[in-house]
């Protein structure tokens, strides 16, 4: 039986590690794209760690493997949808650990949100700038990621993380069954 050690409202500790989180995941982000589009040369990749990893600069218009990309409108949106349930979220946030994990969501989602408002070709239409790619230069066997994609990947995981172990976003945790003779 779970105990309901609910509490109403947020900490405002919990609250700034996630906005800190999010800030620190947007600028290092939008740093990379800054030195990858003024580093890189698209067709040109650079090979590192003996070709584990190569820096591909592409712009995608889609989601990972350039799913949807005749649907660049929609990502926004849906972006948007993701940073609402997030502040909601917020509202009740209690745990360090969610705040972390839904820190790192609204970063990586802020972060591609971004090159969708201000990249070219458009408002709602820009393509987003993608410059990691894992054991082949053109992402033939995983999808070109860039770092807000990573903290969107991390942030999730670790949710499903907190969410398997029981941690709750009001910082409560359910009560473990005991073993009975």
């Amino acid at each position: 039986m779970p105990v309901d050690d609910a509490r109403p409202g947020f900490t405002a500790r919990a609250v700034a590690v996630l906005g800190i989180t999010a800030l620190l995941a947007v600028i290092i982000d939008q740093v990379v794209k800054e030195l990858s589009t003024n580093g890189l040369t698209e067709g040109e990749p650079v090979r590192i760690l003996g070709g584990l990893v190569y820096l591909s600069l592409l712009r995608n218009s889609g989601a990972a493997f350039s799913l949807g990309s005749g649907y660049t409108w929609v990502f926004p949106l849906v972006t948007l949808v993701v940073i609402g349930w997030i502040g909601w979220m917020a509202t009740k946030l209690r745990s360090v650990p969610w705040a972390v994990a839904l820190g790192l969501v609204l970063g990586g989602a802020l972060g591609n949100l971004g090159d969708r408002l201000f990249r070219a070709p458009g408002v709602f239409q820009g393509h987003v700038v993608d410059m990691i790619s894992l054991f082949g230069p053109y992402g033939e066997y995983f999808a070109v990621f860039n770092i807000a994609d990573s903290c969107l990947s991390v942030g999730v995981v670790l949710a499903v993380l907190l969410e398997l172990t029981g941690r709750q976003r009001d910082g409560s945790q359910p009560a473990r069954k005991v073993a009975s003779s």
